[in-house]
């Protein structure tokens, strides 16, 4: 006999995982009807990166945790998609650094205001109390595991 899971079964840390998954089409496909169809979730994780202020690609890998490579070939997609621009570091013509396009920018306000969106609708559903207190597990658990200074710092990365 062939057992079908179910989210009920499953462990938390998947039904935690696919729930982010799932929220994360959903604001995706949501983000495409709005203009933004080019974007990749594996860009965000280069776009938290380049929020506060511009990088050359040898700061991004650092940030990152990848290689020096890595770090090129991705932000190159990025560029040539319209998300990035490298222009000269201030006082070392050698040194080129990233910056996000205004259309990267808009479409992290976007992305923010979509997942907002989703947030409410999702405390309609199942009740604002319920997601809040389903947050603040996450969160404690996120802390108890030690990966809280991860999102404070912009360095949330998928495990390896």
């Amino acid at each position: 006999m062939v057992v079908h899971p179910s989210a009920e079964t499953l462990d938390l840390s998947l039904v935690a995982l696919f729930a982010g998954w799932a929220m994360t089409e959903e604001v995706q496909r949501r983000l495409a009807g709005d203009g933004f169809d080019g974007l990749r979730f594996n860009d965000g994780v280069i776009i938290q990166h380049l929020l506060r202020a511009p990088l050359s690609v040898t700061a991004l890998a650092e940030r990152m945790g990848v290689t020096q490579q890595a770090a090129s070939k991705a932000a190159g997609d990025m560029e040539r998609r319209g998300l990035l621009t490298r222009e000269p570091a201030p006082g070392d013509a050698r040194t080129r650094l990233l910056r996000l396009t205004p259309h990267a920018a808009a479409a992290v306000e976007a992305a923010r205001a979509r997942r907002a969106a989703l947030d409410a609708e999702l405390a309609e559903r199942f009740g604002a109390d319920r997601i809040a207190e389903t947050r603040a597990v996450l969160a404690a658990v996120l802390a108890h595991l030690d990966h809280d200074d991860a999102i404070r710092n912009r360095r949330v990365r998928p495990p390896v």
